[in-house]
């Protein structure tokens, strides 16, 4: 058992604990404010300081000793019973080494190590010198943390179904200017791994660490590290990591230091009854149950106290061994790609001089989208990632990227839907569609609905199992609740010739056995100079051997809410127009049957592609998107406009309908996508060149 560091002298006078200080700037600083504190308090006593550059005259005490470095201070036989070190990170192990070998307990400033190799060389250094070492992520010691624990064992916001921390800040050139190692991934030769998620905002992600119960290196699955940065480093500044426990909960930690302006992190744990956000630099916590939303703030133990109280590293509340998980997340950003540089139209730079910071186009949204989506930066597409770039065509008509062309141009992406949130029903989809002057016409991974995923086939109750993503409607419960119902689709075969793709899938509910087979087909042609179609097929069957039913909320209980079976989200479109040959507006055309819809309006999204956006004043693009109704069957037009943009052909209106073996249920619908506005009579001249009926 390690005695505590305050000791009785054989005299019987109690000794305080004498601490050395190494690195008396920047951060190093504060831990001086807080030595003064504490010393004042006669807590401690401050023996000795270490730092190549001196303090200023009259900034210590005058027992306290000053050396240029850690080796100097302890070959002059000062013997400190703790060594806080707040030096550059590449610098942190071997100080911290070199400590426990004197015999000393380490106070480390995060990030602790700058490898997995070091992690583990200090931990075995701690445990061969008996000592402790606490790491100075100073949020674990909020109260917060226990607080927020005992809500989720009460079940106060139901199950968890995923954590995230989030992180806007804005750093200026300055802030990389500030010593050799800022924003250094290594410095001759040496790891330093600077950055948004292992320097600046790394308490969000050992905070979400310790909230998602990662605590080991055992703890953690696997790291996505999705690494950009706009300034002019090594480093990343703005990239989302995403964390699999071994328990299955899921850490997406999506961070920028290139915000328009600043605010407080966070860390949110979202339930199926509410949520807990904890906004950690505050110790403020923003509860949302079904009973209300309320906040409570909670006081904090400093991190030197609790060391020098502590006999056991069990009584830690920043434990070495408890930062094993976040190493394992820095071991990923240490071992990853070097960040790609977002595209300079991507970005802009606001102030003068040293003081000019940059700012990332619509990184609010995308953080905000990450954290709900669970998802990358490339995963949404972001125009400044690798999936936003368009790969060398290779057939003409699809790449292997799964976009889809017309003489040569880019119009549309297959999505696999792979690394889909289970949440949001995995499937396959369309993202995004183009038009062919490269105007988005399709959004996915929206704030609004994250489940929302480009253009597909997608259905909320399937004999129970939701292959929609998001909550249930339920007639019990006469509202949307969260359910572990939720099943995905998956590509079994494709095939794919020239304006054509076969694929066959497989919908599995959420214990894997399959409840439908479907057949889809994809064809796509230009219309003219400045159109093109696209024609989905698609045909459901059942897979069980049995009839299964095919519903949606409107078949069970919610009015107008028959959404399911072909839908198409839209992105932001602004001065839209909805109608029909029959009805105009909204509110007119849901729920009504008719040959076709048309949608035209300024499209915002511009495009997905940096080199389209050269020089792009960002006014928006004109374009109508008509959609021809099935043939098969008269299903209602689900349309949404002033809540989220969106056009479906519901298949379940207010009843299901069954497909059961032998007797599938098959549906076809075409898509005409343009650029510019058309009017009732360009489409109706329009469908009759396409030999549809009108």
């Amino acid at each position: 058992m390690t005695q505590p560091l305050t000791a009785t002298t054989t005299e019987g006078i109690a000794r305080l604990p004498r601490i050395a200080l190494v690195g008396v700037h920047g951060f190093g600083e504060r831990h001086l404010d807080n030595l003064g504190r504490l010393s004042a308090n006669g807590a401690l006593k401050l023996v000795a300081v270490a730092d190549p550059l001196p303090p200023a005259d009259g900034t210590l005490g005058p027992d306290v000793n000053v050396f240029s470095s850690l080796d100097e201070l302890l070959a002059a036989g000062t013997t400190p019973d703790v060594v806080i070190v707040s030096t550059p990170i590449q610098t942190h192990a071997p100080l911290a080494l070199a400590a426990l070998n004197a015999g000393a307990h380490v106070y480390l400033e995060k990030p602790p190590v700058a490898s997995m190799a070091q992690f583990e060389d200090v931990m075995a250094a701690a445990a061969s010198a008996g000592r402790l070492v606490q790491v100075g992520f100073q949020s674990l010691g909020s109260a917060a943390l226990p607080a927020i624990e005992a809500m989720v064992a009460s079940g106060e916001i139901g199950d968890v179904r995923g954590i995230s921390a989030t992180g806007m800040w804005l750093r200026c050139k300055a802030y990389f200017q500030r010593s050799r190692w800022a924003g250094k991934r290594s410095l001759n030769g040496t790891d330093v791994v600077d950055g948004v998620a292992t320097n600046a905002l790394a308490h969000a992600v050992a905070t979400g660490l310790r909230l998602a119960g990662a605590r080991t290196v055992a703890d953690v699955e696997s790291v996505d590290a999705d690494l950009y940065r706009a300034n002019n480093t090594e480093s990343d500044d703005t990239s989302v990591v995403r964390v699999r426990t071994t328990e299955g909960t899921v850490l997406t930690c999506a961070l920028t230091l290139c915000a328009p302006v600043q605010s407080a992190p966070s860390v949110t744990i979202y339930g199926t009854l509410g949520q807990l956000t904890l906004f950690y630099t505050e110790d403020r916590l923003e509860i949302t149950s079904p009973q209300g939303t309320r906040t409570e703030t909670f006081g904090r133990t400093d991190l030197l106290e609790n060391l020098l109280a502590a006999r056991t590293e069990e009584d830690l509340l920043s434990p070495l061994s408890g930062s094993g998980a976040y190493v394992s997340v820095l071991e990923a950003i240490r071992t990853a790609d070097s960040p790609r540089q977002i595209h300079p139209d991507s970005v802009t730079w606001e102030g003068e001089g040293d003081a000019a910071h940059p700012v990332v186009h619509g990184i609010e949204s995308l953080i905000r989208r990450a954290a709900l989506g669970q998802a990358t930066f490339a995963e949404l597409g972001a125009p400044w990632t690798v999936s936003g770039e368009t790969a060398p065509d290779t057939n003409g008509t699809l790449d292997i990227d799964g976009s889809l062309h017309i003489n040569g141009t880019p119009v549309a992406t297959l999505q696999d839907g792979s690394r889909i949130r289970p949440t949001s029903s995995p499937r396959p989809y369309l993202h995004p569609v183009r038009t062919l002057a490269g105007t988005v016409v399709t959004d996915h991974i929206p704030e609004d609905h994250v489940w929302h995923l480009g253009a597909g086939v997608a259905l909320q109750d399937v004999d129970g199992v939701n292959f929609w993503g998001g909550r249930t409607y339920t007639r019990d419960a006469g509202a949307y609740v969260w359910r572990k119902d939720h099943g995905r689709i998956v590509t079994e075969s494709a095939e794919h010739s020239e304006g054509h793709r076969r694929e066959q899938l497989s919908w599995l509910g959420p214990d894997g056995a399959p409840v439908l087979r479907e057949q889809r087909e994809w064809r796509w042609s230009a219309v003219g100079t400045s159109a093109w179609k696209l024609t989905l097929d698609f045909t459901l069957e059942s897979a069980t051997g049995r009839p299964v039913l095919l519903g949606s909320p409107g078949s069970n209980g919610r009015p107008q809410g028959g959404y399911g079976g072909f839908f198409w989200r839209l992105p932001k479109v602004g001065d839209a127009t909805i109608w029909t040959p029959d009805a105009r507006g909204e509110d007119a055309v849901h729920g009504t049957t008719a040959p076709w819809l048309a949608w035209s309006g300024t499209f915002d999204a511009g495009t997905a592609n940096p080199a389209h956006v050269t020089g792009d004043p960002g006014l928006g693009h004109p374009a109508t998107l008509v959609f021809l109704a099935s043939p098969q069957a008269p299903d209602p037009w689900f349309v949404r406009h002033s809540g989220y943009p969106g056009v479906g052909l519901s298949l379940a209106w207010d009843a299901p309908v069954t497909t059961e073996p032998g007797h599938p249920v098959h549906r076809t619908v075409t898509v005409v996508v343009t650029d510019g506005f058309l009017a009732t009579q360009d489409i109706e001249q329009l469908i009759t060149t396409l030999g549809e009926p009108a």
